[in-house]
């Protein structure tokens, strides 16, 4: 059941390329950046961007999303709502008219972003479930760096999953304003978990008043860990 799936989504993946290029062309021609050579190749390079997909929320309602970029900028949004385009910018706007033309594909657009698309999210989501469904604990610890009379504390969460964690500090046992806390970055792992950390600022010498606390699904409690000074040895 699983390679016939696969098997299925990646012939219907195979149409798409056709459709993108035509678009990509259409795109081009109304920026008049289709001129070709004598070599009949283009005069210059040009980048078409494409985000399209769905997605399930908490309530397990289905939302789709259709956008084109262009050379770098936003360009296009299909709105499955009203069947038509939003224009980002001005140069956009032919474009937008000419495919709010065709009727057909505008509902053939909804109907893959609202029936097609979610139907075939839920059908991976089940074969995915056991993993998507694991939660493994993050392993947490504190460390210090300090440069030009500043002592920066950095909390490191590791080998997470899933992605959302909380990570706050504490001072004395009290939560610090967020505007004290250098934002915490969240990257993947190549293993499939996450890894994050948050930073903080302190005078050197206060290091041991503050506190990291850490939330997440593979806690049953929210983990708090600090800065251990390393053990002064003496001959």
């Amino acid at each position: 059941a699983t390679s016939q799936l696969w098997l299925q989504l990646s012939q219907s993946l195979k149409g798409w390329d056709h459709m993108f290029i035509v678009d990509f062309w259409t795109i081009m021609d109304n920026h008049n950046h289709s001129k070709v050579t004598k070599l009949e190749v283009l005069s210059e390079s040009h980048t078409l961007q494409v985000i399209l997909g769905c997605e399930v929320q908490e309530d397990n309602s289905t939302r789709g999303f259709w956008k084109y970029g262009y050379d770098g900028q936003n360009h296009l949004e299909f709105c499955p709502e009203t069947l038509d385009w939003r224009a980002a910018e001005p140069k956009a706007q032919a474009t937008k008219l000419e495919w709010e033309v065709n009727k057909i594909r505008a509902k053939q657009n909804r109907a893959f972003l609202e029936r097609d698309c979610p139907k075939q999210l839920q059908r991976l989501l089940e074969l995915g479930r056991g993993v998507l469904d694991r939660r493994v604990p993050p392993l947490v610890k504190v460390t210090q760096r300090v440069a030009s009379a500043v002592s920066t504390l950095r909390c490191q969460a590791l080998n997470f999953y899933p992605q959302n964690i909380t990570m706050k500090w504490l001072k004395d046992g009290q939560p610090l304003d967020a505007t004290d806390v250098e934002p915490k970055d969240v990257l993947p792992n190549g293993d499939g978990t996450y890894q994050g950390w948050a930073a903080l600022a302190v005078a050197p010498g206060e290091e041991q008043r503050y506190t990291c606390q850490v939330e997440h699904p593979g806690l049953d409690q929210p983990l708090t860990a600090a800065w251990e000074a390393p053990m002064s040895g003496t001959l």
